[in-house]
């Protein structure tokens, strides 16, 4: 063992480790980027491009590192800035997890929070904001991770050489989250190269996001997937992604992701967050259709430490509606008594629909583009109850403001109705972080 010049040569170099006890039949390993001394598979872009823009002269000395992250890129730019002697200013979505937001500021960086969910051409979006302020910052430098070449390039030259050496070239399928897209791009590339092509390169995706097919909707793993807001114009692929490069992508479900992460921890002492999960899920899953000649190699890009506020406590799992099947008592069984219909729907077509049910005061949800939760704008479910429908059969019907409080289905009615405020009569039930129908607090306290 020898001494570092400086922690920033200890980014890369991360090991493997076999999952023999989530997959005792198959070869599926894991590289654990969360090693990495800023915590996340980013550890290496960030160093890449700083130390690509001091090279050309973008970045200035005693000069401010600029950059829009969910935060892992965040972390590894934050961590390069305090070795180097730069500043760095953030910008960052408002859902973002405490414990990046935290460990940001102890590196000494400045965080602007904004809004989750805007459109890419608002100004205040993540990407717009973060190279309007580097403009305006003296001696501001963005560093631009979703169209920097020094994001793919640097996984093309560590990260897929490691996983060649440490697997001896037995390696057959590489499987990979898709956020920039560099990671997957970069190693993916060197790897069919180096394997004259034998070996797969799979995606591992959010099943609503973009690259998996999926509508563009909000999903509840960070640093992973493709959103699309319904009011943005140009949806286009990030410039250092290379589509041409993956043979497939597998869309995982925001449940399935989360409850790998914790069967991670549970069963192979591996801390790591919900694109972890999302990663080790998709490996599985290929190894299980490969056969048991096939090598998986699965990327997990960061740590769970990152998020024990959300993925990693029981607390916002039920309220999420993530975990509501493991005792009695829960919410989950109303999910099954909600009646939907679109908006736009008669008050005629909404009685039929009320009556049918066999349920005559059982609230009807008007659903927009997506189940998310909280809705957006255009988003709108509200309780329909008979006394709303008393109009013309012809016209539209009435849309209520629509109820701001959740409750999930992994709680009780008891912890639901413990935590509203008086005054409340009407919340969102969710299940797996989205819309699964309105509720009355009257039918909760008869429960």
């Amino acid at each position: 063992m020898t001494a570092a010049d400086s922690l920033l040569s200890l980014v890369g170099g991360t090991p493997l480790v076999r999952l023999g006890r989530t997959a005792p039949e198959a070869e599926v390993h894991a590289k654990l980027e969360y090693l990495n001394p800023g915590g996340s598979v980013k550890d290496r872009a960030a160093l890449a491009m700083v130390l690509d823009a001091e090279e050309s002269g973008a970045l200035p000395p005693g000069g401010t590192i600029v950059e829009g992250t969910s935060g892992n890129t965040g972390l590894g730019l934050a961590q390069v800035a305090a070795a180097r002697g730069y500043s760095s200013l953030f910008v960052l979505p408002d859902k973002t997890a405490v414990e990046k937001l935290d460990a940001l500021r102890a590196y000494g960086a400045e965080i602007v929070l904004t809004p989750a969910g805007l459109p890419r051409e608002h100004p205040d979006h993540v990407v717009a904001y973060a190279a309007r302020l580097a403009k305006e910052t003296d001696g501001g430098w963005l560093a631009d991770q979703y169209g920097n070449p020094a994001n793919p390039d640097v996984h093309r030259r560590t990260t897929g050489p490691e996983i060649w050496e440490a697997t001896a070239g037995r390696v057959t399928h590489l499987v990979s989250t898709i956020g920039t897209g560099g990671t997957i791009t970069g190693t993916g590339e060197y790897l069919r190269e180096v394997s004259g092509g034998r070996v797969q390169v799979v995606g591992a995706d959010p099943e609503t996001s973009l690259f998996s097919g999926g509508d563009g909707s909000p999903f509840a793993v960070e640093a992973a997937g493709h959103y699309w807001h319904p009011q943005t114009v140009d949806v286009g692929y990030p410039e250092v992604y290379r589509p041409d490069v993956v043979d497939r992508v597998l869309p995982i479900g925001d449940r399935e992701s989360i409850l790998t992460a914790r069967a991670l921890a549970r069963t192979e002492g591996l801390l790591v967050g919900g694109s972890s999960g999302t990663a080790a899920a998709a490996a599985l899953r290929v190894a299980r259709e490969a056969g048991p000649d096939a090598v998986v190699v699965a990327i997990l890009p960061d740590s769970g430490r990152a998020y024990l506020s959300k993925y990693h406590s029981e607390q916002w799992l039920r309220r999420q509606g993530f975990l509501d099947d493991d005792r009695p008592g829960t919410l989950a069984s109303l999910v099954s008594t909600v009646v939907s219909v679109p908006v736009g729907t008669s008050v005629g077509e909404a009685r039929m629909v009320l009556e049918s049910s066999g349920h005559s005061a059982l609230p009807v949800v008007l659903a927009g583009r997506s189940d998310r939760f909280p809705p957006a704008a255009g988003e709108v479910l509200a309780l329909l109850l008979p006394d709303d429908l008393r109009g013309s059969p012809d016209a539209a019907v009435p849309v209520p403001a629509a109820p701001p409080v959740g409750i999930g289905t992994g709680e009780t009615a008891a912890e639901a109705l413990a935590r509203l405020d008086p005054g409340v009569s009407v919340v969102h039930l969710v299940r797996d972080a989205r819309l699964a129908g309105v509720v009355s607090v009257g039918a909760l306290s008869r429960l």
